[in-house]
C-alpha cells in the first residue's frame, strides 16, 4: 500500500517483545550517506557527536547531534576502522591501513599504542575496547592487507589472527586469545568477568572468562550466525547482546544465547554503537549509510575505573 513501510523487528522469542526490544522508533533515521564503506561509530558524550569511519575514502567523519551537520574528522586517517572512548574521553582508533592501533589525545595529538608484536608488524587492526583498568584490546585479522580498498595490500609478518590485550602500564602488547581465522567486534560483559569476539569468517560469537590478571580462559562459542557474518557486537544494560549480522540485520540475543528477533537494516549492517545523552539511541553503520534507531533499550554505562 502507498505509505506503507517496511517491517523494521522481526521477533523470533516473545521475550523480544516483553523486553521492550522493539518499542522505540517505528522507522530508521537515516543520518548520512556518501561513504563508501561506513564502520565504527563512536558517540562522544561530551561533545554530543558521532564519530565513524569511511574506510576505502581514508576518512573519520563527524555528526553533530545538536545541529544534524556532517564533517570530516580526520583525512587521511590511516584507513581507520573501530573506534572507541579511554576512561578519559580519548578516542581510540584502529587503523588498517598503518597497521596500529592509536589515541587521539585531548590536544589532538595522536599517539601510537600498538603497532608491533615481537617485533613484527601487526596484521590490520579492526575492532577495539578498553577495559576499566585501562588496558585496550583489539582485534588483528587480515581485512585490511588483503586488498588496497581498505588499506595497502601486504603480508602478514605474525602468521596469525589474535586479539590482543595492551598493558596500561606497561604498553606490553600480548595475545589475549589466538585460534580465530577472522576476529572481528569484541565487548566485554556489562560486568566485565566475560570477553566476546566475533569471528566473522567462522560465523559465530565466542565468549571466554576473564581471570583477575586480565588472562582469557574458555572461549565456547556463544551464538552461530546463519544470515551472513557476524561483525561488531554490543550490550545493552540487562545483559542481551546486539550483534550487527551483516545481511541479516542487527541480531538480539538473550544472555542465554538465545536469538530473540532482529532489527531488519537495508544493506550490510558492519558495526553498531549505543549513544546519545541516555545511551538509547542505536547508531547503524551498513553500507554507504549512517542511521539512528531511538529505542527503549539503553546501552551499557561505562564502569568507572578500577582501583589499584
Amino acid at each position: 500500500m502507498p505509505g506503507e513501510q517496511p517491517q523494521l523487528y522481526e521477533t523470533l522469542d516473545e521475550r523480544f517483545r516483553t523486553g521492550r526490544c522493539q518499542a522505540g522508533d517505528s522507522r530508521l533515521e537515516t543520518l548520512f550517506e556518501g561513504c563508501r564503506w561506513a564502520e565504527g561509530p563512536v558517540y562522544v558524550p561530551a561533545g554530543r557527536y558521532l564519530l565513524w569511519s569511511d574506510i576505502p575514502n581514508d576518512r573519520l567523519l563527524r555528526w553533530d547531534e545538536t545541529t544534524g551537520s556532517v564533517g570530516v574528522f580526520r583525512s587521511p586517517a590511516g584507513y581507520p576502522n573501530g573506534n572507541t572512548l579511554d576512561g578519559q574521553g580519548r578516542l581510540i582508533t584502529c587503523e588498517q591501513g598503518n597497521r596500529r592501533v592509536t589515541r587521539t589525545e585531548h590536544d589532538g595529538s595522536v599517539t601510537v599504542i600498538a603497532d608491533r608484536f615481537r617485533g613484527k608488524r601487526l596484521n590490520s587492526p579492526n575492532d577495539a575496547v578498553v577495559r576499566s583498568d585501562g588496558s585496550v584490546w583489539f582485534s588483528d585479522p587480515e581485512f585490511g592487507i588483503a586488498t588496497d580498498y581498505e588499506g595497502h595490500r601486504g603480508e602478514s609478518e605474525i602468521g596469525a589472527r589474535n586479539v590482543y590485550r595492551v598493558d596500561p602500564r606497561s604498553g606490553e602488547v600480548r595475545p589475549a586469545a589466538e585460534g580465530f581465522q577472522g576476529p572481528n567486534g569484541l565487548v566485554f560483559s556489562p560486568d566485565e568477568r566475560k570477553l566476546y569476539v566475533s569471528d566473522s569468517l567462522a560465523n559465530h560469537i565466542r565468549v571466554f572468562d576473564v581471570r583477575p590478571n586480565g588472562t582469557l580462559t574458555g572461549g565456547d562459542v556463544f551464538a552461530e550466525c546463519h544470515d551472513g557474518n557476524f561483525d561488531n557486537i554490543r550490550f545493552d544494560d540487562e545483559g542481551r547482546l546486539w550483534a550487527a549480522a551483516m545481511h541479516g540485520g542487527v541480531h538480539c540475543y538473550d544472555p542465554d544465547g538465545t536469538l530473540l528477533g532482529r532489527v531488519l537494516v537495508p544493506g550490510t549492517v558492519a558495526n553498531i554503537r549505543f549513544g546519545g545523552a541516555r545511551r538509547n539511541r542505536l547508531f547503524i553503520a551498513a553500507d554507504s549509510t549512517l542511521y539512528s534507531l531511538v529505542m527503549s533499550v539503553t546501552g551499557t554505562p561505562p564502569l568507572p575505573p578500577v582501583s589499584r
